[in-house]
């Protein structure tokens, strides 16, 4: 056994652009599960069992909701809506803290979900959309995609505007740095809250069970159920060529992502629920940081798309 052999599983794991078959021939392999791919969603679930031995408390329920509604607003508010769709502009360095927070939410780097997304909008519901249930059937669409190798490598040259930061090439290359941060973050928390407030009934290990292996599964469906339950379920305002849909009771889960046919008629707005009865709370919140001066240049609704609406 040679010493590439040993090393060449490490450096897949911690370095998401090493292929060294070449990420062409990766992109060209069949589409299909993999089960070494499933692994890592596999030990995420697995982990949630840990609630059996660890117990919980109000503290620890409590850790999982805030990271649960932090995190996906770091994906719609900001891989979503920022990275992908430049919905609103920002500096540099808070850019880079955007990229940050969201690798915690264990959703890979931000240009390779850039990538994907602005993929799939390109091609929404045709044959090489990499998770349409029109297509590929629901459960493929929902988490089936991500267990095939060709859906791995980052297609820079979708995000040629973000590849042009290094610091955000490193941040997609090196990803499982926001998982590990989450974790000694959780560990220390939960080790301090035991030592000084032990009236809170928490420790280090019920604050990685709750606030990193049960918040992130929650959070991981909740987010794919925009490719799977959005494109299956809901009502069409618009005309859009494909099978996105609204549904409220997504908006809800996803902070405003539900509003998935307003979405896809104007992918360039910040805002999702495009009339005030549609919540939208990642909106509510880019408009909160706008207020503030973290960002700028909010984009709107055209009137001329509230007119093409369906009454």
């Amino acid at each position: 056994m040679t010493l590439k052999t040993l090393l060449d599983p490490l450096l897949r794991a911690i370095d998401s652009d090493y292929f060294p078959e070449g990420e062409e021939s990766v992109r060209n392999k069949p589409e299909k599960f993999e089960f070494m791919r499933s692994v890592p969603f596999i030990i995420l679930h697995l982990g949630c069992l840990g609630v059996i031995w660890t117990g919980w408390s109000w503290t620890a329920v409590a850790v999982a909701a805030a990271l649960y509604v932090v995190r996906m607003f770091a994906i719609t508010g900001l891989y979503h809506r920022y990275f992908c769709h430049r919905a609103y502009q920002t500096s540099r360095p808070v850019q880079f803290l955007f990229g940050l927070l969201g690798l915690t939410a264990v959703q890979r780097g931000p240009l390779w979900w850039a990538a994907v997304h602005r993929h799939h909008h390109a091609h929404s519901d045709e044959p090489s959309d990499a998770h349409s249930p029109v297509e590929k059937g629901f459960v493929w669409s929902h988490i089936g995609w991500l267990t095939s190798s060709r859906n791995f490598p980052t297609d820079y040259r979708m995000v040629r505007d973000l590849q042009k930061f290094p610091e955000l090439v490193f941040l997609n290359r090196f990803d499982l740095l926001g998982p590990l941060l989450l974790l000694v973050f959780l560990a220390a928390l939960g080790a301090c809250l035991q030592a000084f407030a032990p009236g809170l009934g928490t420790n280090a290990w019920q604050l990685i069970v709750w606030g990193f292996f049960i918040s992130t599964t929650v959070l991981f469906h909740a987010t794919c159920g925009i490719n799977s339950f959005a494109h299956t379920f809901g009502n069409k305002r618009f005309e859009t060529g494909d099978e996105s849909r609204n549904s409220w009771l997504l908006a809800v889960l996803t902070l405003g992502e539900g509003w998935h046919n307003n979405h896809h008629r104007y992918q360039a707005s910040a805002r999702q629920g495009f009339y005030w009865w549609e919540i939208d709370i990642s909106y509510y919140i880019i408009r909160l940081m706008g207020a503030v001066g973290l960002v700028w240049d909010i984009r709107s609704v055209p009137s001329k798309v509230y007119d093409e609406a369906k009454r």
